[in-house]
């Protein structure tokens, strides 16, 4: 946290160049490597205060991946889109070949997927796919993205060089594949080829999906009214709609069943994703509306973290102590963030209307 407070301390630009220095371009890689998994894994509540140090064994995946994804999407003209997509592949990617949870019903201490949606035929649960593919795109990977990237005067462009972009993908894979060795000492699993060939194919599709994105122009923005909404309207609504969405998964099951939670999770991403597609594109929309976005998402994880921790094999009150210091964490980083934001727009460093090339599916 003490490196987000100098980003925060130090966003203005000394003697009118608004060229950072390379070593505050590394400083924002750092912040992102290490926010990804502080938020995916303990501000969720999957982790209690005690097991804090094995952040450093988790920030290579997380992190790593969440650095991957921002610099390749950084490198073309899609933006946000790329970045979503690739954070669905990274999902499929952590919970299928890496930890194989979404074949082993062993990992949740469970006998069999029979009470999680099985997919006939392929032993793979829906409803953790589902889970998987919304709390790593949403929170593990774009939330973090679109909160170190309000500490940046820039406009959104690559962080890293060539050097840097090799170390990240290599400490990524080997991050990647020291958890998948370690989960199989642990389960003595391993999925059958079927199962790995068809998550395998879905990620390898999703890729390509990003890279043709990513090759295609930026959407225009609409011109004239109406504008984008206000970046307090965008914040709170997403704060709602992703409470829904936990309020939903929480509940729906109990009384109607994991395929009909699971059509719900559908109309509520597809709603969601038309809407923010569409606010997007008015004139006006720009970075503190993708800081909102990813605000009040993180939001979200504050109240759903005490119900996980619940779960966790720890004392009652050790878990309620993690969500609390971990959550007053968030809230510190996030308020940070804000105002690192205002300053940039303040000091003319963020031309919302024409800043960059995120119209479809920014801030998401």
């Amino acid at each position: 946290m003490l490196f987000l407070m100098s980003f925060s301390a130090g966003s203005g630009v000394a003697g009118g160049d608004r060229r950072p220095v390379r070593g505050r371009r590394w400083l924002l890689a750092l912040g992102l490597f290490l926010l990804a998994p502080y938020i995916g894994e303990f501000v969720l509540g999957n982790q209690p205060i005690t097991a804090f140090p094995t952040l450093v064994l988790l920030a290579p995946m997380y992190g790593g991946g969440a650095l991957l994804i921002r610099e390749v999407a950084r490198r073309t003209t899609g933006g946000w889109p790329v970045i979503i997509v690739l954070a669905a592949a990274y999902a499929l990617l952590e919970e299928g070949p890496i930890d194989q949870m979404l074949f082993n019903p062993a990992y949740l201490g469970l006998d069999s997927f029979a009470e999680q949606a099985p997919i006939p035929g392929l032993g793979i649960s829906a409803s953790l796919t589902q889970a998987s593919l919304t709390l790593h795109t949403v929170w593990s990977i774009c939330v973090p993205i679109a909160i170190i990237e309000a500490f940046d005067s820039e406009v959104p462009r690559p962080w890293l060089g060539e050097v840097g972009l090799a170390v990240s993908s290599a400490v990524f894979v080997l991050g990647s594949t020291a958890l998948a060795l370690m989960q199989f000492a642990q389960f003595r699993f391993v999925a059958s080829p079927i199962q790995f060939g068809v998550v395998g194919a879905v990620i390898v599709a999703l890729i390509a999906v990003a890279l043709l994105i990513g090759r295609r122009p930026a959407a225009p923005v609409r011109p004239g009214p109406p504008r984008a909404p206000r970046a307090a309207l965008v914040g709170a609504a997403a704060f709602g709609l992703s409470s829904i969405y936990w309020l939903a998964d929480l509940i729906v099951p109990w009384f109607a069943g994991p395929w009909v939670s699971i059509g719900c999770w559908a109309v509520l991403v597809t709603g969601c994703a038309i809407l923010l597609a569409r606010c997007s594109q008015r004139p006006g929309w720009g970075r503190a509306h993708r800081l909102a976005v990813a605000g009040g998402a993180l939001l979200t994880y504050l109240w759903a973290a005490f119900v996980h921790s619940a779960y966790l094999a720890v004392p009652r009150p050790i878990g309620l102590l993690g969500n609390v210091v971990f959550g007053a964490g968030a809230v510190v980083i996030l308020a940070l963030a804000i105002r690192a934001d205002r300053h940039h727009r303040v000091a003319g460093s963020d031309d919302d209307e024409s800043e960059d090339d995120e119209v479809v599916g920014a801030g998401a």
